[in-house]
This record gives C-alpha cells, structure tokens and sequence, in this order.
C-alpha cells in the first residue's frame, strides 16, 4: 500500500454542519412554489445532482430559473445564522496542510453554493483542488470526482483517501477505487454506512484528526 498523499473532503456534514441551512433552503422554495414541506428525508432523496437540478425535481420546470435564484439568496443571506464549520475541522485543515498533504474537495454541491460556503467559512485557501456537482457529468455516487482529482495530481488511486459521511461518498469512492473514511460526527446514513465495506469509521472530529495525525507526511507534493 503506498503512502497517502491526497486527501478528499466531503463538504456537508463532513466538514461543516449545513444540514438545517440546506433543509430551510429547500423548503422555502417547495413552499413558495408548490405550497408543501419536505420532511429532511425527503429532501436528502433529492440529493445527487447539484442544487440546480435538484430544485428542478423539486418543484418541476414552471418558475425554474426564479426558484434557483430564490434558493441561493435564501441559501446567502442565511448563511451565517444556520451554517458553522465542525470544530477542530479548520485546525485540522491546517495541519495538514503544512504538513504536505495534497487537500482536495469533492461535493455534491453546485458552484455557487459550494462558494458561499467555503468563502464564508474561510476555508478555500486550504485545498488544492475543489470538483463541484457542476463539474461533473455524472453526480454522486459516481467517482468521477474523485479520478478528475487523481488525474490533475498523477496520483494512482492507492494514494489517496476520500473523507465523507454519506453512503453516495461511500459508494463513489468503491467506484474510484479510493480508501473511504466514514466521518459519523453528522451523518443521516450512518446506520447504512455503518453496513457498507468501509475503511475507516471515526465518531468525532477528535478522532479522525488522531488518525490524520498519525499519518507519515508524504512531503512536499503540492504543486502551488
């Protein structure tokens, strides 16, 4: 096995908890539009494609365009309020970092969203690379994320581990042929995850940052 050198992060619920912005989001434009909430459940099965598409699902093709820009200004300007990261996450980004690893992010997310969150939080300055929902043909839990990632670096797929807590990141990277590390701390599929061939599991930030930690530094690999 050889070293890691990339590490791959989910950003929902694995570095930041957004779960209740993303859900407040969604259900402002399903009540706006179509007069209905969406239990969290419901609203995770639209979850896959980036936002544009899914609200697209959600509510059909009337009021498309005017829905999405509603969902982002709501997304925006309740940012603040209803979204943090996890803490230790910055800390541990951080480290790592300076440590040598390469630090890349695989959402499911769209563009924007994906650039409010990480703007807000302070966080972009981190990784290496960053592969969005509207990046990619096929979405989660395709792996094509996930190989565009070990393509730019030339990496081989042994070197690298993605860092998520969804079955979707579960299954992409089995597909990737990537080690997969089930972060639980704010997972909805923990109890299917906890039923899938996974190569780590970690209950709390601590947790996982003392197994980073443990890690050997790859060295300087980083291309700035």
């Amino acid at each position: 096995m050889k070293r890691i050198s990339c590490i791959i992060f989910d950003l929902d619920g694995t570095l930041a908890q957004t779960t209740d912005l993303i859900f407040e989001s969604f259900n402002h434009i399903a009540v706006k539009y179509t007069g209905k909430r969406h239990s969290p459940e419901e609203i995770i099965g639209f979850f896959g494609p980036p936002e544009e598409i899914a609200i697209g699902n959600l509510i059909g093709e009337k009021n498309l365009g005017a829905a999405i820009d509603d969902y982002y200004r709501f997304y925006a300007e309740h940012h603040k309020d209803m979204a943090r990261l996890h803490p230790g996450v910055e800390e541990l980004l951080g480290h790592l970092r300076q440590s040598g690893f390469l630090l890349a992010i695989f959402t499911g997310k769209g563009k924007r969203t994906t650039a409010i969150s990480l703007d807000h939080f302070g966080i972009r300055k981190y990784f290496d690379m960053i592969v969005t929902g509207s990046d990619v043909k096929n979405h989660k839990p395709s792996g094509d994320g996930i190989l565009r990632i070990i393509k730019k670096f030339g990496l081989t797929p042994q070197e690298v581990v993605m860092v998520g807590d969804a079955v979707a990141d579960v299954k992409a990277a089995h597909e990737a042929g990537v080690q997969i590390a089930a972060v639980l701390w704010d997972s909805y599929g923990k109890k299917k995850i906890l039923e899938m061939d996974v190569d780590y599991v970690f209950h709390s930030v601590v947790e996982f940052e003392s197994w980073v930690k443990s890690l050997v530094s790859p060295g300087a690999k980083r291309r700035e």
